[in-house]
């Protein structure tokens, strides 16, 4: 089985690595990395990078497709060649997913247009305008579509995943092999409980507000 996560300057780096720490353990999986051309992407800080294998062309027919999100998400909507290769990779794809705004590359694509769809809290109105039903959820299955929240949910995601391929019982282990039980020092991890001030304050510096401003998603 073939996972391909996609790669470009500026994705955020959790969006890639979460996903990819658990696809690690299914077994049948092949996890490939790939970009524009092969070669290290820095992430969103920069000071990060991960090293693509493959360029997109060489991985035209992945079971399951990952596009992460982050600040360069902007510079890759469509036409890119991100997107060009989403579309034919699409046609033949078991999954196509995506980790926060992600899911607006995808949609970008046209690949979301009526379908249930999810994204960080703070891109969820530019997802309606890319043509989804925008949900504020963890994470949406719809079909063969799966798309997450902000950052730490595509290791939500993966796992959910990964129950409809190899079922809950691998799913478990997986999540018991990470130790993924997480609990936040604090109950700010969603618009819903986050302090008032501090939601408003991310909205108004938000890069969907201001361009080129605010939070890097």
């Amino acid at each position: 089985m073939q996972i391909v996560i996609a790669l470009f300057e500026g994705f955020a780096s959790l969006d890639a690595v979460g996903p990819f720490q658990v696809f690690n353990h299914l077994p049948t999986a092949k996890i490939i990395f790939a970009s524009e051309r092969p070669g290290l992407v820095r992430d969103e800080s920069g000071s990060l990078a991960l090293y693509a294998e493959a360029a997109y062309q060489d991985v035209p027919n992945p079971d399951v497709i990952l596009v992460p999100g982050g600040p360069g998400q902007s510079a890759q909507m469509a036409p890119t060649p991100l997107t060009d290769w989403l579309i034919e990779a699409d046609k033949t794809s078991t999954w196509t997913t995506s980790v926060c705004t992600g899911a607006l590359i995808l949609a970008g694509a046209g690949l979301l247009t009526g379908r249930d769809a999810t994204t960080h809290w703070l891109a969820i109105e530019e997802l309606a305008k890319l043509g989804a039903n925008a949900r504020q959820e963890r994470y949406v299955f719809d079909g063969k579509y799966a798309t997450a929240a902000g950052v730490s949910a595509g290791i939500d995601i993966a796992l959910a995943l990964c129950a409809r391929i190899a079922g809950d019982e691998e799913a478990n282990r997986i999540q018991l092999a990470i130790e993924y039980d997480p609990h936040p020092p604090f109950n700010s991890g969603s618009p819903a409980s986050a302090p008032c001030e501090i939601v408003a304050a991310m909205r108004a510096s938000s890069r969907f507000v201001h361009s080129g401003s605010g939070p890097r998603l």
